[in-house]
């Protein structure tokens, strides 16, 4: 989703993440919260994209990741990351 919404921002569709929010009924807060994903790690970029939800249950809570990304350099979300996905039975 936030590289649809950031992609979307490029194309032009929306003025920022003001009118983006705005048009698709969120906070601008939330779409601040999902577009901030596009900063983690690339490789833990990856790793996200390719869980799957079992049940309709998600593997990792988005609010877990935003705790990843708000590390400072890629070596910290990765070391962060890392402790995640071990303590949910995920190969970081």
């Amino acid at each position: 989703m936030a590289h649809a919404f950031e992609a979307a921002i490029a194309r032009g569709e929306f003025r920022d993440r003001a009118d983006l929010a705005r048009r698709l009924d969120l906070t601008r807060a939330r779409v601040t919260q999902i577009l901030d994903l596009v900063l983690l790690a690339p490789d833990i970029q990856e790793a996200v994209l390719e869980l799957e939800a079992v049940d309709g249950v998600e593997p990792i809570a988005e609010r877990a990741l935003r705790d990843v990304v708000r590390r400072d350099g890629w070596a910290m979300q990765r070391e962060t990351w890392a402790r995640l996905a071990n303590a949910v039975g995920r190969d970081a």
